[in-house]
């Protein structure tokens, strides 16, 4: 298993070639996250961010207690891959941010293959 972190979820980020993908995608928290990534690199699986801003993988490792390197990348789905994606909410990022600013929140949610 490999857990992927995100900031975003895209259509490209899936292999439409050969035809429709079922998804199962629902809300979760950092929790449960955490529970999953540590999970997961306990049964020998990887962990990588797909999180192509620096503010934003700050905000991620903040909410996590655990390094979200920047990794800007071209991202495809596997099917035994669990995508995490920390969905930021709220206004614009000051430049350089490492706190979410007030009325801003993280929004976590879980897609994988069914």
């Amino acid at each position: 298993m490999r857990v992927v972190i995100a900031n975003a979820f895209s259509l490209n980020m899936l292999d439409l070639s050969e035809g429709l993908t079922d998804l199962e995608v629902y809300a979760t928290s950092a929790e449960l996250v955490r529970e999953e990534i540590a999970t997961a690199e306990e049964c020998g699986g990887e962990v990588v961010s797909i999180v192509g801003h620096a503010d934003t993988a700050a905000l991620l490792t903040a909410e996590l207690g655990r390094e979200v390197p920047t990794n800007r990348v071209s991202y495809t789905m596997g099917y035994d891959d669990v995508l995490i994606v920390g969905q930021y909410q709220g206004p614009r990022l000051p430049e350089g941010t490492k706190e979410l600013p007030e009325g801003a929140k993280i929004t976590w949610v879980r897609v994988t293959h069914i």
